[in-house]
């Protein structure tokens, strides 16, 4: 066997290279999985077009993880590699976002009547709160949908939108106060959220 084509070593730096962005990606998949799939579920409707959306999103991401690895921020890249599946995956289907169909949706009711109690207690039935958060900015609709729903806290919002904590806090006020002005309700006190 002549020397250039013995196996590569164990210590080779191109395949280290490798096992740290398999690593890394894993470690993000890890990190996001259940709330991408919990976004999707949002959208779609069902878990399995939920499943098949994230699914297709994190093979869509690892074919240019090298790429997203290099970009100014990681979650905002793959956060846009995220929405562009759902849109795509809603447009194959030719269907409309299930945002306000979404039984999760329930979710946002709930964490908007705790900070809002008084005068968030007749909306879902009275009001159309889902209907009224679904014609949000989309800036808006996205961090409520990601801080009410999805779970995620406002540092990791910021990262995903690529803006910091104080225009995520800017986008939830005035989507709230929007949600309240089309509701007909007097505007939510603001406690930090």
């Amino acid at each position: 066997m002549t020397r250039d084509r013995l196996p590569p070593a164990a210590g080779d730096p191109l395949r280290q290279a490798g096992r740290r962005l398999a690593v890394a990606f894993e470690a993000f998949h890890e990190t996001h999985y259940r709330k991408w799939l919990a976004y999707a579920h949002l959208h779609t409707g069902s878990e399995e077009a939920a499943l098949e959306v994230t699914c297709a999103a994190y093979r869509r991401l690892r074919l240019c993880w090298p790429y997203a690895l290099k970009q100014s921020s990681v979650d905002s890249y793959a956060w846009a590699v995220l929405k562009e599946t759902v849109v795509d995956w809603l447009s194959a289907n030719g269907r409309v976002t299930a945002l306000t169909q979404s039984a999760a949706f329930a979710v946002v009711t709930r964490a908007l009547l705790r900070e809002c109690q008084q005068q968030f207690a007749l909306l879902e039935s009275q009001l159309g709160l889902y209907e009224a958060i679904s014609r949000l900015p989309e800036r808006q609709c996205d961090v409520i949908v990601l801080r009410h729903v999805v779970g995620y806290s406002d540092a990791q919002i910021a990262s995903l939108l690529g803006v910091d904590e104080a225009t995520v806090r800017s986008h939830a006020s005035r989507g709230k106060r929007r949600l309240a002005a089309a509701l007909g309700i007097a505007a939510c006190p603001t406690k930090g959220k």
